[in-house]
């Protein structure tokens, strides 16, 4: 490994180990630990920081070289700084040992999203090492609770602190993976992202003794049939503005990619694909998604009959659904249950979409075509959330970018996220941190 190289791994490693969970509630996360750590990577080069801690443990760290032409745009290097639980008896190494076997550091962040953090902050530190003075402000912005929907992290910097995190443009997670032929390969970045709507359904009930079940209103038997409805729901295929591009993309046959590009085939042709990971992932884009996955009881006890049961479901809506589609969704999937459902708003923020027609995405396509002589960026629209949404909707341009290796198997990657055994090749670290130095120096230099 180069100098570089070696920081980032090490970074990452330390990261790892900060186990920076977050659950969901506003007692996780204790991203403060992962901010310290970022704060004391990038001191001694002459940078001044902002640390941001609205919730304790909470912190989110900003850091900025100023520009020297107050009209030139902006650029924000934006990384989280927390991860999502493990289950550990589902990894073969730490989860949050952070280490480095075989080529790859392994653990819980690795891919989701700390290897991009990490390597962000140090192409920002070496850019200030070296006294790059750019064109406009460049920040870096590690940032907390993006794995819970914001509230302790962009969104509150965005509603309370706005200038100290705002700029024209924006680079975050997560592109960089290759498709295509390896002569003329494309290289993915995300551009816009699938609306969020999670819901809390209340399932209603009435109380009893457990010993006396027949003929009882059972709110945990009638939310078994809601959970059942939700997952053999079938949300029509739709396919959004860039879905031929990305399959015109792929190294598979034209006969494949015709059937991809048919509402009447597509999903066929998805129940048939021998990997997983790949097939999971193309659904998601190309239909809104509902996944039951928490159950609260309240105060449950085994001789009592529950009158309330709450489900959190996870819902993805595709671009131009909001929250009237969402609960027509809902009524066809519950059909006649849907009456003894209550429906509660957890998030609502619907798809966003950046435009490609920016110099920064010149940027991005002259500096892949480093090493990727023939390679083209290859626009796409992810399917989880990220902090770009954020800022797309305070009007910044936001990529998801990064350049991973070659080697790297698109489906197997996509099972990482939120996966066991989540880990990063070290090919793939050095090619994305060497990736921000060319598109800062490209963009703002």
């Amino acid at each position: 490994m180069d100098d570089l190289t070696s920081q980032t791994v090490e970074l990452l490693q330390t990261m790892i180990r900060n186990e920076c969970v977050n659950d969901g509630t506003a007692e996780s996360g204790h991203e403060v630990r992962n901010a310290e750590t970022l704060q004391h990577f990038l001191e001694g080069v002459g940078l001044d920081f902002e640390q941001y801690e609205p919730t304790p443990g909470r912190g989110s760290i900003v850091c900025r070289i100023e520009g020297s032409d107050q009209n030139a745009p902006s650029l924000c290097l934006m990384g989280h700084t927390d991860v999502v639980p493990v289950t550990q008896s589902g990894w073969s190494r730490d989860p949050f040992g952070g280490e480095l076997f075989d080529g790859e550091v392994w653990g819980r962040g690795a891919v989701d999203m700390l290897n991009l953090t990490s390597s962000m902050a140090v192409a920002f530190r070496h850019l200030a090492a070296t006294g790059f003075a750019p064109k406009g402000d460049l920040i870096f912005f590690g940032v907390a609770d993006e794995e819970s929907g914001s509230q302790h992290g962009a969104q509150w910097m965005a509603n309370h602190e706005r200038d100290a995190i705002y700029a024209d443009y924006v680079l975050t997670e997560s592109g960089g993976l290759h498709s295509g032929s390896p002569e003329t390969p494309s290289i993915s970045v995300n551009v816009g992202e699938k609306g969020v709507a999670w819901r809390k359904l209340k399932v209603k009930g009435t109380p009893g003794h457990g010993s006396m079940p027949f003929r009882k209103d059972n709110a945990l038997v009638r939310a078994a049939a809601v959970v059942q409805r939700i997952s053999e729901y079938k949300a029509p295929v739709r396919f959004h503005e860039l879905w031929r591009n990305q399959v015109q993309s792929m190294a598979i046959p034209d006969d494949a990619k015709a059937q991809l590009l048919d509402t009447e085939r597509v999903d066929e042709m998805l129940m048939e694909m021998p990997n997983v990971g790949t097939a999971s992932h193309l659904h998601s884009c190309t239909h809104t998604t509902f996944s039951a996955n928490v159950i609260d009881g309240g105060h449950m006890k085994t001789n009592v009959i529950p009158d309330t049961v709450e489900l959190n479901i996870d819902i993805r809506t595709m671009p131009g659904e909001d929250a009237v589609s969402v609960q027509a969704h809902l009524d066809a999937a519950l059909g006649d249950l849907a009456p003894h459902v209550e429906v509660e708003i957890i998030m609502n923020d619907q798809s966003t979409m950046s435009r490609l027609d920016t110099p920064l995405w010149d940027s991005l396509q002259r500096c892949v075509n480093g090493p990727f002589p023939t390679a083209t960026l290859n626009p796409q629209l992810t399917v989880g959330f990220t902090d770009a949404r954020v800022y797309r909707e305070m009007g910044s341009i936001a990529y998801g970018a990064g350049l991973f290796s070659p080697e790297l198997n698109g489906g197997d990657f996509s099972r990482r996220f939120h996966g066991n055994d989540e880990r990063i090749d070290i090919e793939s670290l050095a090619l994305t941190t060497q990736l921000w130095l060319d598109v800062v120096r490209d963009f703002q230099g």
